[in-house]
C-alpha cells in the first residue's frame, strides 16, 4: 500500500513535468473532435446551447414540469445534466485512450498513464461551456453570484479524481477486452437514471436516501445544485463527503494498480 501512495505521488509530479506536454494532446484532442465539419469548435457551443434551449421547450413549455416552486426546472435540469455529461465524456474517454492512443503506447519513452488524464482535460473545455450557460441561467432566473459558486473547483477536483481512477482502471482492462465497453455502457446508462439528474432525491423515502450515495456522482450533482441554487457548503454534510472519499480512493488506488499490473502488456496486445 505503501507503494502505490508513493507512485501517485510520483505520477502528480510527473504531471507537472509533463503538463506542456498534457496540454498540448488534450487541446489537440478537443480540436479532432470537430475536425472536418463546417462550423468547427463553434459546435462546442452550439450542442450544448441546442440541448438546453430542447429542454426548456419539452419540459418548461410542453410538459410545465416544476419539481420545486421557487427553482426553475431549467436551472435545477442543467446543474444535474452538466456533471453527469462531463462524467460520462471522461469514462469513455478514459476507457479509450490506451486504444485509441496505439501509436503513442509503443513509444517507449511515452508516459502512458497520462492518456486517461488527457481525455478528462479535453473533456473539460467542453464543460467549461456548460458552466457558462448554468452561471447564464442562474442570473437569468434572478440565483445571482454568492460565495458558494467558490466551491466549483472542489466538485471539478472531485470529478477528476474519480473519472482519473476510473479511466485507469477501465483503459488497462479495455486493451485486453472488448467487454469492458459494453460494461461501462451499461453503467452509465443505470446510472444516468439512477442519479438525481430528472428526478429530487428527496423523493427518496429517508431512510434509504442514504443508500444513494453509494453512487458517487449523487454527491457532485447535489453538489452543483448547493452551489448555484441552495447556497450550501461541501463539509456541511459529512456523509455524502465521507462517502465520496472512500468510493472515488477505492477507484483511484483500484486504477493505479490494475494499470500498473497491465501496462508492460499493452504494446504486445495492441
Amino acid at each position: 500500500m505503501t507503494n502505490v501512495f508513493r507512485e501517485a505521488a510520483q505520477f502528480a509530479v510527473n504531471i507537472y513535468r509533463e503538463k506542456s506536454l498534457i496540454y498540448t494532446l488534450s487541446a489537440d484532442d478537443f480540436r479532432q473532435q470537430y475536425l472536418g465539419s463546417y462550423l468547427g469548435m463553434l459546435w462546442a457551443v452550439l450542442r450544448p446551447v441546442i440541448f438546453v434551449l430542447t429542454i426548456w421547450l419539452v419540459f418548461t413549455v410542453g410538459f410545465k414540469r416544476q419539481p420545486d416552486a421557487k427553482v426553475p426546472f431549467i436551472l435545477y435540469l442543467i446543474c444535474g445534466y452538466a456533471p453527469w455529461v462531463f462524467f460520462a465524456d471522461c469514462v469513455n474517454g478514459g476507457m479509450n485512450s490506451v486504444v485509441n492512443n496505439r501509436h503513442l503506447v509503443k513509444k517507449v519513452d511515452f508516459r502512458v498513464s497520462i492518456l486517461p488524464l488527457v481525455k478528462i482535460i479535453s473533456s473539460f473545455y467542453l464543460h467549461l461551456v456548460f458552466l457558462f450557460i448554468i452561471a447564464a441561467i442562474a442570473v437569468y432566473k434572478g440565483f445571482y453570484p454568492t460565495v458558494y459558486w467558490l466551491q466549483i473547483p472542489f466538485y471539478l477536483f472531485c470529478v477528476f479524481m474519480l473519472t482519473l481512477g476510473i479511466g485507469w482502471l477501465a483503459g488497462a482492462v479495455r486493451v485486453f477486452t472488448k467487454d469492458m465497453s459494453q460494461i461501462i455502457q451499461v453503467v452509465l446508462q443505470t446510472g444516468f437514471w439512477v442519479t438525481p439528474i430528472f428526478w429530487n432525491a428527496s423523493a427518496v423515502p429517508e431512510k434509504y436516501r442514504i443508500l444513494l450515495y453509494l453512487n458517487p456522482m449523487v454527491y457532485v450533482v447535489e453538489g452543483y445544485r448547493n452551489i448555484f441554487i441552495s447556497g450550501h457548503w461541501f463539509f456541511q454534510d459529512i456523509y455524502p463527503l465521507a462517502m465520496f472519499v472512500c468510493i472515488s480512493s477505492a477507484f483511484l488506488l483500484l486504477g493505479i494498480i490494475t494499470f500498473k499490473k497491465l501496462r508492460p502488456h499493452f504494446a504486445e496486445v495492441l
